[in-house]
């Protein structure tokens, strides 16, 4: 699926040149409800990779949305950006704030790869369609980190369910591409039920935490996804599901956090067909976007919990469809989401 032939219903660029500021909005679909996704700011290489970023993000917030059971569209901002460097954040996430305003309602951002809880309150400043500021239910205890990360450790249950017969984790092999906060929460979870970690990050440090914590090995991140392991678990930046990385896979079954990691709808077929189980990447790292949802309606952690806990019946749903359907895993979960929401996106 070529995702510039996709509808949208929204795409709008931003820029305050006073101040450097240049970022980027696309709605997807709010047929359900306002569009959900967070604020990411990176440092891309050019506008069309952020356009695209932020394209393929918010239709996965959709899909993401849809297959949790939460009544909301797809959404993303980018900030074109490098996180750290000396800039005005809040300047910045004001001027955010400012355009979110405008759109009253239809979207709603919240944290993502690069921004901050003192982003959030930033944008708030500006407007109220804002989550994961100080003291909401998301930044609290970074519970929406914990969240996604327990999701896709129940995912990583349900996969070894399909692929072994057994759910148990004891002495199996988790290759974790990625030690952010997710990825690091997600290694705790894996080695409290004895799982053998390998571990790689592009932040040496976070490597030598997580083998310090966790008695991981390291790898490189060029050469983690090819390591002999029962999971491969990519939890850093999408698009590591190409061609050349499937070739290589030494894994039985591929379930991590990050966003948007097949690099094209064929790779999901040249998965399938290597005979590894996927588990795709909107159904299992579904948490973060379930905290979202509880802390707009006024739940608390506890039920932010439980709804999480429901990605494992998701995903064993999805194993059954595909295989029932003669369909790759990542094909039955776009057919089950699209039926979903009705077959008709716009």
């Amino acid at each position: 699926m070529n995702i510039w032939t996709q509808d949208y219903e929204q795409l709008i660029f931003l820029q305050d040149r006073s101040i450097g500021f240049k970022a980027i909005i696309a709605v997807h679909h709010t047929k359900l409800g306002p569009a959900l996704g967070g604020c990411r700011m990176m440092d891309y290489g050019n506008e069309e990779e952020a356009v695209l970023d932020a394209l393929r993000l918010a239709r996965g917030m959709t899909y993401k949305s849809a297959l949790a059971g939460i009544p909301y569209g797809g959404g993303k901002a980018v900030i074109v950006g490098r996180p750290g460097t000396a800039v005005n954040r809040e300047a910045w996430f004001r001027s955010l704030g400012k355009q979110l305003h405008k759109l009253n309602g239809l979207y709603i951002t919240g944290l993502d790869l690069g921004s901050t809880v003192q982003d959030m309150d930033g944008v708030r400043e500006e407007t109220a369609y804002v989550t994961d500021t100080t003291g909401s239910l998301g930044a609290d205890n970074e519970l929406t980190a914990t969240m996604t990360a327990y999701g896709v450790f129940l995912g990583i249950r349900a996969s070894l369910k399909r692929a072994y017969g057994s759910e148990s984790l004891r002495n199996k092999v988790i290759a974790v591409q990625g030690l952010g906060k997710v990825g690091f929460k997600l290694c705790r979870y894996l080695q409290e039920a004895d799982a053998k970690l390998i571990v790689a990050d592009i932040d040496a440090a976070r490597v030598r935490l997580a083998a310090a914590s966790f008695g991981a090995l390291a790898s490189s991140p060029e050469a983690i996804a090819a390591v002999p392991c029962d999971v491969f678990a990519p939890c850093a930046l999408g698009g590591v599901l190409h061609e050349g990385a499937i070739a290589a896979l030494d894994c039985a079954i591929v379930a991590g956090a990050a966003n948007n990691q097949l690099a094209t709808p064929e790779d999901g077929e040249r998965i399938h067909g290597r005979g590894i189980l996927y588990a795709p990447d909107y159904a299992i790292n579904a948490g973060g976007i379930i905290v979202t949802a509880a802390e707009l309606e006024g739940a608390d952690a506890a039920k932010a919990k439980s709804d999480t806990e429901r990605i494992y019946g998701s995903l064993e749903r999805i194993f059954a469809e595909a295989s029932l359907r003669g369909l790759s895993t990542a094909a039955a979960a776009d057919q089950i989401t699209e039926e979903l929401l009705g077959k008709q996106l716009f």
